[in-house]
């Protein structure tokens, strides 16, 4: 019983990601914590390599998950108007993201603990974006208009939310990070696809305004 009460508890743990490394804990706390980390860069060979490794899970409970949330944001508020982060681009494979929610009134910031897409629409955007990883490179993107995207808050609690628009544009280009995937990497392998220019009608007699 002992054995099985001991396995459960090390199942769920790895269901609520597994516990930050030392050098994680290191970094993290590395210098005032209630500042902006370095933002990493394509142009370091150790920095590329970090942006390029899939992130894992994080334990949302777990203080050091608070001050990264917390100096993330304070790495993304120094930029010059950029509108999202991911963690592996302070160094920290972990699954943390920061969008401004420009879906909301007043556009703010939110973070996403372990964020999931688990549906994405057929019909595409297409849009400019650059990285805060890749100085001086920006291209045009194809990116699904409306998501579905689950992810944790630092309480633990889970949330489901649907997204579109811009603000789902830049949650699928940080939550690419998450996976070792810069948009450069992107454009290159969306070079093989195609697609079809579509419009979007409504029945004139649909209920629906």
């Amino acid at each position: 019983m002992k054995k099985i009460s001991a396995l459960l508890i090390v199942l769920s743990s790895f269901a609520m990601g597994q516990k930050l490394s030392k050098d994680e804990i290191s970094l993290i706390n590395k210098g005032d914590i209630t500042t902006a980390l370095p933002i990493y860069q394509i142009t370091d060979t150790h920095q590329h390599s970090v942006l390029l490794t899939k992130s894992k899970d994080i334990q949302p409970k777990d203080p050091n998950t608070e001050i990264l949330v917390n100096r993330m944001k304070e790495s993304l508020l120094q930029t010059d108007g950029r509108v999202g982060i991911a963690a592996p681009q302070v160094g920290i494979n972990r699954r943390v993201v920061w969008v401004q929610r420009f879906d909301k009134p007043y556009k703010p910031l939110e973070y996403f603990i372990n964020p999931v897409i688990t549906w994405k629409s057929e019909i595409q955007n297409l849009g400019s974006e650059g990285d805060l990883s890749i100085p001086e490179f920006r291209d045009l993107f194809y990116r699904s208009k409306v998501i579905q995207v689950e992810y944790d808050d630092l309480k633990g609690i889970k949330h489901k939310e649907m997204v579109e628009g811009f603000t789902a544009v830049i949650l699928q280009h940080e939550i690419d990070h998450l996976f070792g995937i810069l948009i450069s990497d992107k454009k290159k392998a969306d070079a093989a696809k195609s697609y079809i220019k579509t419009d979007a009608y409504m029945d004139s007699n649909s209920s629906v305004r």
